[in-house]
């Protein structure tokens, strides 16, 4: 579990596939001194396993399945990721939880420069804009960020200066690839509901 508060920017230091998985090494922040074999970190908000770890670097792997529904499979040597350690039961939670269980890829619409803040439209499918409410949370690469609007299309969210400074926002572009984690509130409401609201025939 996360709540979507980025600790630091881990580099891609290798990448090598085996079977249809890819091993990702990773650089290690200073402050990870904590890292265990077995230890869950969100990185670009997909929670992975470490599997091997050193004062540099720590390696993790995505299976197919994750390779599939997130933008890991993007990855090249030398890209930027957000990483961010499991939370502490005891720790103040800044953002929302996080789960670090990648709903789908979204796309980079359109950006523009507000004052120093950024506005960022992400184009998702359908299926998505359903979870996503104004002034709502959603998990951006493993950031913890509100809604500001929804439409067919997709949402806008703002970025503050910290937020660029502190992620890999500062890489978005135009047509970027985004892991996007709704609140999972509002699929187990979905789910408790459709169990005592029976279906029309068609």
């Amino acid at each position: 579990m996360f709540n979507g508060i980025v600790e630091a920017i881990g580099t891609i230091k290798n990448i090598h596939t085996t079977h249809g998985s890819v091993d990702f090494s990773i650089s290690n922040p200073d402050d990870f001194d904590d890292l265990f074999v077995g230890a869950s970190v969100a990185v670009n908000g997909v929670c992975l396993t470490v599997t091997r770890f050193s004062q540099h670097e720590f390696e993790v792997t995505a299976v197919p399945e994750t390779l599939r529904v997130t933008n890991l499979s993007c990855l090249k040597q030398g890209d930027k990721v957000n990483l961010e350690r499991a939370m502490k039961a005891d720790s103040r939670m800044g953002g929302h939880y996080v789960q670090g269980h990648v709903d789908t890829v979204g796309e980079v619409l359109a950006i523009q420069q507000e004052g120093n803040a950024l506005l960022v439209k992400i184009g998702v499918i359908p299926k998505i804009t359903k979870y996503l409410v104004k002034k709502g949370y959603v998990g951006l690469d493993g950031m913890s960020i509100t809604v500001i609007d929804v439409d067919q299309d997709g949402f806008t969210v703002t970025f503050i200066p910290q937020t660029q400074m502190a992620t890999i926002v500062g890489h978005y572009q135009k047509g970027t690839k985004i892991n996007i984690e709704v609140d999972i509130l509002g699929k187990y409401v979905e789910k408790m509901l459709g169990a005592h609201i029976p279906c029309n025939p068609i």
